[in-house]
């Protein structure tokens, strides 16, 4: 299929892919929104649509994945959207317990858990949390890649034993 024919029968799919986002969503600029990231996202990688694919199921499936991930993005950001003329507010819910005056004492606590794990495993999760790479971690301490991930979760799971009350 030639990048002409591709690009006519996306287009001529758009009808189809509007009606399929009521399937997601009721609203109409979110609905536009999805089947313009779906065509966008069809003809970024074009180049791997193989011509004994359904053109039709493998735009549904784009479409569905861009979806599930914008979902599953806007669950973790936890916004809300602001509602003044201005749109100057961005109001961002607070979830935090350590905004409450007890929550410095909860804070101090947590973090006097998570400094209670032995040290080999201590070390390697907090280079974790504050942004290295496995392969960074393990260059760093000359350990196997292996080695710090098992560590990792260890310390993980260790933590989340000391910190069950805290849920």
């Amino acid at each position: 299929m030639t990048a002409i024919d591709f690009d006519q029968q996306l287009a001529s799919m758009r009808p189809t892919l509007r009606s399929f986002t009521h399937r997601f969503t009721r609203d109409r600029e979110e609905s536009l929104d999805l089947v313009q990231d779906t065509i966008l996202k069809a003809l970024t990688y074009r180049k791997k649509f193989r011509e004994d694919t359904n053109l039709k199921g493998w735009l549904f499936t784009i479409m569905r994945n861009t979806y599930i991930n914008n979902y599953r993005k806007s669950k973790r950001e936890r916004t809300s959207t602001d509602s003044t003329k201005e749109l100057y507010h961005l109001n961002v819910e607070d979830i935090h317990t350590f905004n409450r005056p007890e929550g410095s004492i909860e804070f101090k606590e947590v973090w006097r858990n998570v400094n209670s794990v032995k040290d080999e495993l201590l070390i390697p999760f907090k280079m974790h949390t504050t942004g290295y790479k496995y392969h960074e971690i393990a260059e760093h301490l000359k350990l196997p890649i292996g080695t710090v991930k098992n560590r990792i979760f260890h310390a993980r799971k260790e933590i989340q034993k000391k910190l069950t009350g805290y849920e």
